[in-house]
């Protein structure tokens, strides 16, 4: 993959979180880049954390000449996610500290037997570290795809799903399909200059989704994420937290968020949340992101561990025709099933006042992952603010206005097409419990398709069908 997109992504998250330093990751492969925050690590309160505190103040002292004020615990801890952070190095300098202190660690986690650090990622919306396109309109007159599943609402037998994202459009409700999602609004939906912001609507497309498909649902939409779709790890555990407590567990957790790792280890920030999420009965599931990699991306993976596989589904996205892994998805042994995550159609934006977009990343001659299908790497051709080639050329970034629908494609919006299928799953058959729902489910899925070498499961909801080829321009 062309790495540009990423690192025009990077800048642009990093306007948006002005007071917090970012730093990118090392990865082997180009497509399993990750975000964190720069002289910050992370360690589990109590021993843990006193342990890594003292190594690495006796490395640092001994090889940097940092005194020992260098080394110390940063701000308030949280007994609920049972997390300290370290801050590392003298902040009034920019070179970073993270990754010596991490191989300081090696030793004595090596002593310990478990990993007792690691860097405070960035959690960030599936579609935006390295997305996989951005919105395109769609004429109200189009229906949605998925488009509406038989059957009514029904207070006392909808299954409850919790959408963890950014907040609703302040008009959504005058989209039908949303007439009994409640939840956070969209804190800004629209810039200075009324364009509307990136990302702005995201929850509330997922959330027509998930209405879509299981229409006896109660959806509950937690602005969770930033402007930038984006949080720390370090917060992003009590957030969720905070999302299950203000009402109680749900049966079904929708996550189109998340990150990749150095190694294939799960998220610290995450490890208490993920043990409580284990003992309830809730089921969590999580987009596997869009870099086009088989690079764990967490929390989707933790479905690849025994220890979690029964609270966590995983979910990849199939191509427009349904036929085959989009070019954006990740893959590998933790990805558990795919789902139509490509050229989807639901709510962006409220219906009261259209809204005009300007695009920020441009599409690419050729598929960016290397496909040879017309994905959207290529098409609708556009090109967007961000973009190197617009400044190299001075070409114009393309301006759309949205009126409501829209198409867009992304594992996250595979995400809630599994969410809603076992929702639907529980209220068709009276089932309690969203697991066994869940188990029920894939035992009688019939359809399969082969990604990288490997027979997956796929589920393709009934209203579900492929997209139409979509024009190479987008209109100005």
């Amino acid at each position: 993959m062309a790495p540009q997109r990423f690192h025009e992504q990077f800048d642009h998250i990093r306007r948006s979180m002005p007071d917090v330093a970012l730093a990118m990751g090392p990865y082997e492969d180009a497509a399993g880049h990750f975000l964190y925050e720069k002289g910050v690590v992370l360690a589990r309160d109590g021993e843990e954390a006193r342990v890594v505190e003292d190594a690495v103040r006796a490395h640092f002292t001994a090889t940097a000449g940092l005194v020992p004020d260098h080394v110390r615990r940063d701000g308030p801890q949280s007994n609920r996610t049972g997390v300290t952070r370290i801050r590392i190095g003298d902040p009034t300098e920019g070179a970073d500290a993270v990754p010596h202190a991490l191989r300081a660690l090696r030793e004595a986690e090596d002593r310990q037997g478990r990993r007792l650090v690691g860097r405070n990622h960035l959690v960030h919306i599936a579609v935006n570290a390295c997305p996989s396109d951005e919105p395109v309109p769609v004429p109200r007159t189009q229906p949605p795809n998925p488009a509406a599943a038989g059957g009514r609402y029904d207070a006392d037998s909808a299954a409850r799903v919790l959408v963890v994202d950014t907040g609703l459009v302040r008009d959504h409700r005058d989209y039908p399909l949303l007439a009994h999602t409640t939840g956070d609004a969209q804190p800004a939906e629209t810039d200075a200059d009324g364009v509307l912001r990136q990302y702005a609507g995201h929850g509330t497309f997922i959330a027509g989704i998930l209405a879509a498909v299981a229409p006896n649902t109660d959806v509950t939409v937690r602005n969770t994420m930033s402007e930038a779709g984006a949080i720390l790890e370090s917060e992003f555990g009590a957030r969720l937290f905070e999302a299950v407590d203000e009402g109680g567990w749900p049966d079904i957790i929708s996550l189109s968020a998340g990150t990749t790792t150095e190694g294939t280890d799960g998220l610290i920030g995450l490890d208490a949340f993920m043990r409580e999420l284990r003992g309830q009965r809730t089921l969590l599931v999580a987009a596997a992101g869009n870099n086009s990699s088989n690079a764990p991306f967490w929390p989707a993976a933790y479905a690849g561990s025994p220890e979690y596989a029964d609270s966590v589904v995983s979910v990849g996205a199939l191509s427009a025709d349904g036929e085959s892994e989009a070019c954006f998805s990740n893959h590998g042994p933790w990805v558990r099933v795919y789902a139509p995550g490509e050229r989807l159609t639901s709510a962006l934006t409220g219906f009261a006042t259209p809204v005009p977009y300007l695009y920020q990343h441009s599409t690419y001659d050729t598929c960016r992952f290397g496909f040879d299908y017309s994905c959207t790497c290529q098409f609708p051709r556009h090109t967007g603010t961000l973009s190197e080639h617009r400044e190299k050329t001075g070409a114009k970034a393309h301006q759309v206005m949205f009126d409501g629908l829209a198409q867009w494609s992304g594992t996250s919006f595979a995400t809630p097409v599994v969410a809603g299928l076992v929702a639907a799953q529980m209220t068709a058959h009276r089932e309690r419990d969203p697991r066994a729902a869940r188990d029920r489910l894939l035992a009688s899925a019939a359809d399969s398709t082969e990604v990288r070498g490997a027979r997956v499961a796929v589920l393709r909801p009934p209203t579900w069908r492929p997209a139409p080829a979509v024009d190479q321009a987008v209109p100005v």
